[in-house]
């Protein structure tokens, strides 16, 4: 419950940490068609858009949106009653004024004091013409769906026409560099991956292939992302990045994480807004999801950039806090060497975990009264019965106290497995495991090494079989 608090506090810090300036802001805002209404002015942040103000509107439909301090920059949302937007941009220069029509907003924009946002405008106007031919010529391909000699020359076009998209991006991205335009514009540039001439001898041309497209698209998919610059946290741009590059490109296994992760942040480090927004959003990242093994990233997040010092923006008792909570994780990292314990279990006889000789020992957590346990429990008493002979053992322990309801459970469902008993906790295993909520299942190898955790009884075969694979 600490760290679900810490995340939202960290994220909100977030919105105050970016550069700004001294000399104020003053954008003029004309609409036609908002006249005696108001206007709402928001900013991207993550894959959220927030509220900054509401200014009004006069008979003119004229709003100002003004102040003493400049504001941080990045892309603006303009937001009319009607719940029609769109987007500008503040850069350094913060004084402006544009005017339209409600009814054809970006064909309509006439902006004066501010190159930017003129470029801006013109290249939406040449993007969704391109993205409309693009809509038409799917439009073609659904209605010729059933012609393949149709079909493949429509295919030509909208190849055409998305080649013709990505070279419109570089020719903005390269016209003024250095400007908020070019950086918006160059980072939605895809990676390009090259191909690779694979030797005709290779007996999986294929699986070679897509290694090689893998690792390229890996190490370059930030290619055209500059992570050195805090104006893209305030866009959509850079979480939608983040996201894909986490949940679709790389491989979610805990170790190719942990020596990307460095690389990443890396780049982030001579801006120490943007430093402190990649470090937030992956703590948030890893912090957020069920993936086996991620906690372990998580735990090493900590370590590496919290409580080394660098997270120069949290207070000592935001320390202490992931401190304990990473403290808590860590015997139960997979990875790691399980905690022994010695335990009483049904009928009197204490046992050793570290005494069982199986190859795997499946730890399973568990109450007779919890909802889930009793779908979990059968299921892996069905797994235990067709498997125990191939040297799997189950140490089954009850984390509540009444033993009558747990022999009863026990007995008349036929628990053959080590069923252990331990209702003060003398052991600590709800510590060592990290037992927070049941049911709960370990997996185990025979030197009571944590090969697997947090997972369904549906995953337990998997796990063990792909061991017994790394391990012949």
């Amino acid at each position: 419950m600490r760290i679900a608090f810490l995340s939202i506090l960290l994220l909100s810090g977030c919105t105050g940490i970016f550069a700004a300036f001294s000399d104020g802001y003053e954008i003029s805002i004309t609409i036609k068609g908002n006249e005696n209404s108001f206007l709402t002015i928001g900013y991207h942040l993550g894959d959220k858009q927030y509220i900054k103000d509401t200014i009004s509107t006069d008979k003119n439909g004229l709003g100002v949106y003004s102040g003493e301090k400049n504001l941080e920059r990045g892309l603006y949302i303009v937001l009319l009653p009607d719940k029609r937007y769109f987007d500008i941009i503040v850069n350094d220069d913060q004084v402006f004024s544009l005017s339209c029509n409600k009814d054809d907003i970006v064909g309509s924009m006439h902006i004066e004091g501010s190159d930017e946002n003129l470029d801006f405008i013109n290249y939406q106007r040449k993007w969704m013409k391109l993205q409309n031919n693009s809509r038409l010529i799917r439009t073609r391909m659904q209605e010729n769906k059933e012609n393949s000699d149709s079909l493949d020359i429509i295919k030509d076009l909208l190849n055409e026409n998305d080649r013709k998209m990505i070279e419109f991006l570089k020719l903005t991205a390269d016209q003024k560099p250095g400007s908020f335009l070019s950086l918006l514009v160059k980072a939605l540039i895809p990676t390009e991956i090259p191909k690779f001439d694979i030797p005709l001898n290779h007996s999986n041309p294929d699986s070679l292939r897509w290694l090689l497209e893998f690792n390229y698209n890996v190490e370059h998919f930030f290619d055209n992302v500059d992570l050195s610059d805090s104006r893209l946290i305030r866009t959509p741009i850079l979480y939608g990045k983040l996201e894909t590059y986490f949940r679709r490109i790389l491989i979610p296994h805990p170790d190719s994480l942990i020596r990307t992760i460095p690389k990443i942040v890396e780049m982030t480090k001579s801006d120490s807004a943007m430093f402190r927004y990649m470090v937030v959003y992956l703590f948030n990242h890893f912090k957020n999801n069920d993936v086996m093994g991620h906690d372990g990233v998580m735990v090493k997040i900590i370590d590496d950039y919290f409580l080394s010092g660098e997270a120069y923006w949290i207070t000592e008792d935001t320390y202490n806090t992931l401190k304990d909570d990473a403290d808590r994780l860590r015997p139960s990292l997979l990875g790691k060497k399980g905690a022994n314990f010695i335990m009483d279990t049904y009928g009197g006889v204490h046992r050793s975990l570290y005494d069982i000789p199986n190859d795997y020992t499946i730890l399973y957590f568990w109450e007779p009264n919890c909802g889930h346990c009793k779908t979990s429990t059968p299921k892996l008493k069905e797994y235990y019965t067709k498997n125990r002979k191939s040297g799997i053992e189950v140490f089954a322990i009850c984390t509540q106290d009444n033993k009558a309801e747990w022999e009863t459970y026990i007995v008349e469902n036929e628990l053959d497995w080590i069923n252990g008993w331990d209702p003060d906790r003398l052991t600590h295993y709800d510590f060592y495991y990290h037992v927070t909520a049941t049911p709960l299942i370990y997996i185990l190898d025979k030197n009571k090494t944590i090969i697997g955790k947090n997972i369904g009884v549906e995953t337990i075969d998997e796990i063990i079989r792909n061991h017994r694979l790394r391990n012949r």
